[in-house]
């Protein structure tokens, strides 16, 4: 059902602007690589969560399957067979390298969301 939710919309807007902030003034092992990849999971959540009600499990375990994808598509270097390297930013968004260390990551931003789902929706039932 489409609906418009400003809190997961501004949520929507900081991560951006965190993520923003990461790619172009962090250059470490862990916060850009790790980090940024546990909060674009989070980051997509809230983007969905802005336009659709759908139940917060159905959209954090199809973030995760929808990143793991993505993923597993670098493995055979879907970027390059499309040829879409020359686009800059499709090519560092879809990124051109596989790493079992994203899917971790994606697994623990979604576990980060369903944590903090299942507090929020408690704490509203009481």
């Amino acid at each position: 059902m489409f609906t418009f939710n400003k809190k997961y919309f501004y949520f929507t807007l900081v991560l951006f602007l965190i993520e923003v902030c990461i790619a172009v003034f962090v250059n470490d092992n862990f916060i850009r690589p790790f980090i940024g990849d546990v909060l674009v999971v989070i980051l997509l959540y809230c983007f969905v969560r802005t336009f659709w009600k759908i139940h917060s499990s159905i959209v954090a375990l199809s973030v995760f399957a929808f990143s793991c994808t993505i993923e597993i598509l670098q493995y055979f270097n879907f970027v390059n067979i499309l040829g879409l390297q020359n686009y800059k930013i499709l090519a560092i968004a879809l990124g051109s390298t596989f790493d079992w260390k994203d899917i971790i990551a994606y697994a623990i931003g979604t576990i980060i969301i369903l944590l903090l789902e299942n507090k929020t929706n408690r704490k509203v039932k009481t």
